[in-house]
């Protein structure tokens, strides 16, 4: 393998910057060497979603790369061209798919044609965005941008069965600045409990909780039971506004509580809407990498996170892009992306 590699540290964060890096290289053309991947986790290395989402970036861009197996904590990877297709990955355990296709789609976005890319996996995992988020929150705001992107939820996947699945059609695009200073009037309110195979008084005992401590209505509160694979709920508190919609999520986990599993959504929405700020803490960390590669873009946020911190030095080692971070007060933080060239 050839090349000047840049050399990434991965123990400045998780899984996200191995993500970040491939994203950046496949567009940018800029081979990365990545070392100690993961080095603070339980079980450091490259796990299968990790690993997916290499081999996925691979195929897509015809990369060579040294370093792609399982538990892996240094990783070489050279891309070659973006090639448009018909692509299917397997995880092949209930790894986030989400999160494979976010590192797969700023590559689709350059290909030379439009693409299709199925992945099987998690849909709904702790610590990574449910289908739902990249359906209703991520992916409009990207149309905002010049996105055209077609995508569904073929089948839920929840963790530790997996076998769920996601499709995404992708046109490419160039993408544009978008600025987020505030998110408007609230249109909607909802919250929703999915139930996989488990009991529906799960999904109740979510549901009054949201209606105690948010004083949601009735008609705003509903539950769905899905097809699954596996035992799984996930509660999601949609707020759709006028200029952002939100979708803060809490799944259940063996010996937690409907309640306490409630409270986490419920708190971190309530966290956002006392702020005023246009996005929350996920979305504003998801969004750095899309309006870096479109030249420019601002949003405001409530709170700062290790995720946004890392990402940010990650995108500044690939891209000749100023990124500012500035506290507007006590509860909200303005973030400005735009180049320096």
């Amino acid at each position: 393998m050839t090349g000047d590699y840049l050399e990434i540290d991965g123990s400045i964060g998780g899984g996200q910057i191995l993500r970040s890096a491939l994203s950046l290289s496949m567009v940018s053309g800029r081979p990365f060497r990545i070392r100690n991947i993961r080095s603070g986790r339980s079980r450091p290395g490259l796990l299968r979603q990790h690993l997916t989402a290499v081999l996925a970036a691979t195929e897509v861009c015809g990369a060579e790369v040294d370093g792609a197996q399982l538990g892996s904590q240094t990783l070489d990877f050279q891309p070659g061209e973006i090639r448009a297709g018909d692509y299917r990955f397997n995880i092949g355990s209930a790894g986030s798919a989400t999160l494979v296709l976010q590192t797969l789609f700023p590559a689709l976005l350059h290909g030379p044609a439009s693409s299709r890319v199925r992945i099987v996996g998690g849909t709904h995992n702790p610590a990574a965005p449910p289908a739902d988020f990249i359906e209703r929150s991520w992916l409009p705001l990207l149309r905002q941008m010049g996105a055209q992107v077609d995508f569904r939820l073929l089948r839920h996947g929840f963790a530790p069965a997996g076998g769920g699945e996601i499709e995404c059609e992708v046109a490419p695009a160039r993408l544009t600045p978008l600025h987020l200073a505030a998110r408007g009037e609230v249109l909607e309110q909802r919250a929703l409990a999915l139930i996989g195979n488990l009991p529906g008084h799960i999904a109740e005992r979510e549901l009054q909780r949201v209606a105690r401590r948010l004083r949601w209505p009735q008609e705003q509160l509903h539950q769905r039971a899905v097809a699954s694979a596996g035992p799984g709920n996930i509660l999601l508190l949609k707020i759709a506004c006028t200029d952002v919609c939100e979708l803060f999520s809490a799944i259940a986990q063996t010996g937690v509580r409907a309640e306490r599993v409630a409270d986490q959504a419920i708190d971190e929405a309530r966290a956002w809407l006392l702020s005023e700020a246009a996005v929350g803490e996920h979305l504003a960390d998801q969004l750095l990498l899309p309006m870096a590669l479109a030249g420019g873009g601002s949003f405001t946020t409530h709170r700062s996170s290790a995720h946004l911190e890392s990402n940010i030095q990650v995108i500044r080692q690939f891209l000749q892009t100023d990124i500012r971070v500035e506290p507007l007060s006590d509860t909200r933080l303005r973030v400005t992306i735009g180049s320096t060239a």
